[in-house]
């Protein structure tokens, strides 16, 4: 008797799928399971196909190359359709796929295998939950989805074993699951669930020739399936006094593969027997292809962040030992993305002097470039700064020091992120995080600060660099305007002036770089108001020190901090951000919070205009708004604005030298006494004039009789000093 007479008998057809030719060949009752003729035929592939229910077709592909992957049988449950569209029948289809590699390097498959009628499920059994009816495929479906959505997210090897050991797989969820790293040759486990601590010690470090399954997963890079434990012991005789302690009756040992390349393996144990159908390894090996993909994302993720870890702290210093009388906070943030390094910076600096010098810097862009530019030019500044060089003649130095370095990049007609000379000069591309790659020279703003810590005079020179801020004992907040010059590295050779300030007792220097004023949407003077908000704000009883100073800032932009921030950010900020804070302390005066005696401390500040810095006239209006910012009649806050401005354009237009102003408020809230002083060198004493209607000038002395509480010239040595009084006076109430 023929086997196809035997096979017949029992209503089981034959049939042969060649990929190469796509001809399909059927026996006489293969071909009547398909609802043809029954007689042996053969077939093009599309007449095939369009007897069988498109969604069950469509997964075919994907069980052949299952079944070629791990060397099992393809077992599929198929439905075969009548010329109108309506299910005739469902078969099981079991074949062997052959591969033939060809003669160009392709490879086609054959199928030889047999068709089977079942039985249809009828409503209300649990068969009509099967397969057949496909709530399994779509159970499947959505938790793939799931599971590739929660694997995706995790972004260490800790949250990748953790969302693992969550999976409830659909109808067969595992209750104890380990990860295998293939390392050398040597097998360890990464990770593991479902077990007791110390489980895992016989399987830790094995070699990859032991007799084990995940062992030989990774060798082979095929999966290995024990439905019993009779079969686990028939195959690994050796390694099944091991695994029996654990009580579990079924196995599943998947390899965990990255482009091509065996990983390691991922076991999934079973309570409860588990046949491992097709649809079950296609499951489990979707899983493990997921799974691989996370822990290889994290683990580059990692290094990133462990080589982050290491170029901050090569390139962000420490601050350095205490100072006598000064206390100094600083913080560096990165943008959250890539390596986590740009081209902030900060130094402290000690001086061949005695003094010491604080810098803060930014280099153009947020790649490795400008991190790497970043770490040399910090190193040239604090070389020009260590010899005993002036500000002025450090920055003019470090221009110098980067123009030449960036020309020497530019050189090689490479841009940024370029791996050597064949790319195009003055293009631009894209960093790792999707940032534009800047091309061409770069350039950096920079803010150095030489500092007496004996008597708080600062020496400040400043290279397109946002200005320095200080807030003053009781929580108000001066804008420091001070003179600069360009951003370093656009003309070799640039001259830099110096201002010179007196940090008072209690007063904090607040340096930082545009990322932390202009993140947000914000320009630098709305930046500066939310900065302002903080700065300002009354601390809790018992004062705030420095270092919580900083990072209440830091959190005003994007959030709680630390030190050199490492590791993953929540979010992804726009900037990186540097920050240096620089508190004098003195009798009364704690840094960083408001004194708790009664009398409140003066507010003062001083400001020289030069003849040819009109422009700071402006700056020192800005000035008295800011001291008087909780002045309680806004109207004599205008009238000190224009006495002000009236005094220092009178010193620059008749006199040839410089003004000087000094502002204080002092006293009690409400009852508090505004003087302004502005001193030039002239021994010319002013008069009143009585100016015409159309006249342009000569109302200096009438607007001092007009609204000031009090005026008056004092003669000096050499020149005067012109001077205004304004007494507060709370509103009443009704106001």
């Amino acid at each position: 008797m023929r086997t196809e007479d035997v096979l017949a008998a029992t209503a089981t057809g034959m049939w042969r799928w060649d990929n190469a030719s796509g001809i399909v060949t059927l026996d006489g009752e293969a071909a009547r399971l398909l609802g043809l003729p029954a007689a042996h035929v053969d077939l093009p592939e599309v007449a095939v196909r369009s007897r069988f229910h498109p969604v069950d077709w469509n997964e075919i592909n994907g069980i052949v190359n299952l079944a070629v992957a791990e060397g099992t049988l393809a077992e599929a449950l198929l439905r075969v359709m009548d010329g109108d569209g309506r299910v005739l029948r469902t078969v099981r289809s079991r074949s062997k796929p052959l591969e033939n590699v060809t003669a160009d390097g392709r490879t086609d498959y054959q199928l030889i295998g047999t068709l089977q009628e079942i039985a249809a499920p009828q409503p209300g059994t649990a068969a009509a939950h099967t397969t057949v009816t496909g709530d399994w495929r779509r159970s499947r479906e959505a938790f793939l989805l799931d599971a590739g959505r929660a694997l995706a997210e995790a972004r260490s090897t800790a949250e990748v074993l953790r969302v693992a050991a969550s999976l409830s797989m659909p109808g067969f969820t595992p209750d104890g699951l380990a990860v295998f790293g293939a390392a050398g040759d040597r097998l360890s486990i990464i990770g593991h669930h479902g077990h007791n601590p110390g489980d895992e010690g016989p399987f830790t470090e094995m070699p990859l020739d032991t007799d084990y399954p995940a062992a030989e997963v990774v060798r082979t890079g095929r999966a290995v399936y024990l439905p019993s434990p009779e079969e686990y012991e028939r195959r690994y005789p050796a390694a099944w006094p091991l695994a029996r302690g654990f009580g579990r009756s079924s196995w599943a040992f998947v390899p965990l593969i990255v482009a091509g390349r065996t990983m390691g393996a991922w076991m999934a144990a079973f309570r409860h027997p588990v046949s491992f159908s097709p649809d079950e390894r296609s499951v489990l090996t979707t899983v493990a292809r997921m799974l691989a993909q996370a822990l290889q994302r994290a683990g580059v993720a990692e290094s990133e962040r462990e080589l982050t870890t290491g170029l901050q702290r090569s390139m962000m210093p420490t601050l350095g030992p205490e100072i006598p009388g000064m206390a100094v906070a600083a913080r560096y943030v990165p943008t959250g993305g890539g390596l986590q390094v740009g081209g902030d910076w900060y130094d402290m600096i000690p001086l061949p002097s005695g003094r010491f010098a604080l810098v803060i810097g930014d280099v153009q862009g947020h790649d490795v470039r400008a991190a790497g530019l970043m770490g040399q030019l910090r190193i040239a500044v604090r070389a020009y700064a260590s010899e005993g060089h002036r500000p002025d003649a450090v920055l003019s130095r470090a221009s110098r020091f980067l123009s030449g370095l960036t020309d020497s990049y530019g050189a090689y007609g490479a841009t940024p992120g370029a791996s050597g000379p064949s790319r195009t000069p003055g293009t631009g591309g894209r960093d790792a995080d999707g940032d534009e790659e800047l091309s061409g020279p770069r350039f950096a703003t920079c803010l150095y600060v030489e500092c007496d810590p004996e008597t708080g005079t600062l020496d400040v020179a400043r290279a397109g660099h946002p200005d320095p801020a200080v807030r003053m004992a009781d929580g108000t907040v001066l804008m420091r305007p001070t003179a600069g010059g360009l951003p370093l590295g656009i003309v070799p050779d640039t001259d830099y002036p110096t201002t010179r300030f007196t940090l008072e007792p209690g007063e904090t220097m607040i340096l930082c770089t545009d990322g932390l004023i202009e993140t947000g949407g914000h320009d630098l003077d709305t930046g500066w108001a939310r900065l302002r908000a903080v700065l300002e704000s009354r601390p809790p009883e018992g004062g705030m020190d420095l270092e919580k100073l900083a990072d209440l800032l830091v959190s005003a932009v994007h959030g709680p901090s630390s030190h050199h921030t490492t590791g993953p950010l929540a979010d992804r900020r726009e900037d990186d951000i540097a920050l240096v804070l620089l508190c004098r302390e003195g009798p009364g005066a704690d840094c960083g919070s408001t004194p708790a005696h009664p009398v409140r401390p003066a507010r003062r500040t001083v400001l020289t205009v030069a003849q040819a810095e009109p422009q700071r006239i402006a700056g020192a209006r800005r000035q008295v708004r800011e001291l008087l910012h909780d002045w309680a009649d806004a109207d004599q806050v205008d009238s000190a604005v224009l006495l002000v401005s009236e005094m220092l354009a009178n010193v620059l237009t008749h006199t040839d030298g410089d003004a000087l102003l000094v502002a204080e408020a002092a006293g009690e809230l409400g009852a508090r006494r505004f003087r302004v002083e502005v001193a030039d060198s002239s021994d010319e004493l002013p008069h009143k004039r009585h100016p015409g209607e159309m006249a342009s000038s000569g109302r200096g002395v009438l607007l001092m009789e007009m609204l000031a509480d009090r005026w008056g010239v004092d003669p000096r040595g050499a020149g005067k000093s012109i001077w205004f009084e304004l007494h507060e006076q709370a509103k009443p109430a009704s106001d």
